[in-house]
């Protein structure tokens, strides 16, 4: 299960989670331009069957429009300290695995 962080989140999450999701990775380490363009994010995940991490409500609008993949974990929880990002992606760990192996949905949003 491969992990993409959006730019809009700490790249220090790569190192905070990499023993729960050994496949994560910042956006600003896939070559993109920085800043990246949305849909050049929503692209490269789709070619390397990432599930972005984003607290930007584009890339559900994304997801409405063209469907998966990639598919989008969205973070509705406010300004959190990365620490505390990366321990809500622990906890959630199973509903982030689930929506990985899903058909039938394609975005996990998490309050």
């Amino acid at each position: 299960m491969k992990i993409l962080f959006d730019a809009n989140l700490s790249y220090r999450l790569v190192k905070k989670l990499a023993e729960i999701y050994p496949e994560c990775l910042h956006v600003n380490r896939t070559g993109l331009p920085i800043p990246a363009i949305d849909r050049d994010i929503w692209d490269w995940g789709e070619k390397n069957d990432c599930i972005i991490v984003t607290n930007d409500e584009d890339f559900l609008n994304l997801s409405i429009q063209l469907g998966a993949p990639p598919k989008v974990v969205l973070l509705q929880i406010g300004n959190q300290s990365t620490t505390q990002i990366a321990r809500i992606l622990t906890e959630r760990f199973e509903d982030i695995k689930a929506l990985y192996l899903a058909e039938d949905y394609h975005v996990l949003e998490i309050f």
